[in-house]
């Protein structure tokens, strides 16, 4: 994957991190403070983040979506944790209190301000979700008529992040939830029980890789929008599926690092 992470090396804001909360068993959802600085980006795009006394920075995308963060004064990241509680491969443990510095924001990996589509599919794997998640609120907040479908893959159930703010905005909003899981020969009575506290139809859900026997049923319209983030090879392998499936390829948005 390629990297355009900004030449800057002072960073845009310290931040103190609020909030650490358990998002799946590898994850945490960490909240920073801005306490009224300004930082403006758009929806999907990442920053460089790490201790504030220490030199290093990791690129995590932003998961509070624009008007989000606006409202609520707070930036949020989906981080993996190692089982040590180390992130990052970098950094000790994350607790509440400590400063975080921030450089950025940077990508291209956006959703757009007034899209001339009005389909839009969101395909997601593992952490991936993070900036697909800020992209589908940020539409939602901007009053995003169009249909929009998302398919979300994870290792096992427990994998999922943001799985009942997902199923609320299935609900609510309409959004057309696909949910698969690629490990566990295990998993298909916690799948169900997790479609049905969901209210997610169970066809709606499998497991395995994602292929074109699962995005086939979410392509009806040539001028859909696409957005895929997650694992390299799901970056590499879902753009040609879809171009196959009748997207072209300046209507499929990749995140590339």
């Amino acid at each position: 994957m390629t990297a355009d992470f900004p030449l800057q090396t002072f960073d845009t804001l310290r931040a103190p991190l609020r909030e650490v909360a358990v998002a799946t068993p590898s994850t945490r959802l960490i909240r920073l403070g801005l306490s009224g600085a300004p930082f403006t980006f758009d929806a999907g795009q990442a920053a460089l983040i790490g201790i504030a006394d220490r030199p290093e920075r990791v690129p995590y995308s932003i998961a509070s979506a624009p008007a989000e963060t606006a409202a609520s004064g707070l930036l949020d990241f989906l981080i993996k944790v190692e089982p040590s509680g180390r992130w990052g491969h970098q950094f000790d443990r994350l607790e509440p209190g400590m400063t975080i510095g921030v450089r950025g924001p940077f990508g291209a990996f956006l959703f757009p301000a007034r899209p001339r589509e009005s389909r839009f599919l969101f395909i997601a794997g593992g952490t991936g979700i993070a900036p697909i998640r800020a992209m589908i609120r940020q539409a939602l907040a901007g009053g995003q008529t169009g249909a929009m479908k998302l398919l979300y893959s994870a290792k096992t159930t427990d994998d999922f992040a943001y799985l009942p703010e997902l199923g609320e905005m299935a609900i609510e909003h309409g959004l057309d939830l696909r949910l698969y899981v690629t490990r566990g020969s295990a998993d298909g009575g916690q799948m169900e029980m997790t479609a049905t506290r969901l209210g997610v139809d169970l066809s709606k859900t499998g497991r395995g890789r994602v292929g074109l026997a699962q995005l086939a049923p979410l392509v009806d319209d040539p001028e859909t929008l696409c957005f895929v983030c997650g694992p390299e090879s799901m970056v590499a392998d879902v753009p040609p599926m879809l171009q196959q499936l009748g997207i072209d390829r300046s209507r499929i948005k990749v995140e590339e690092w």
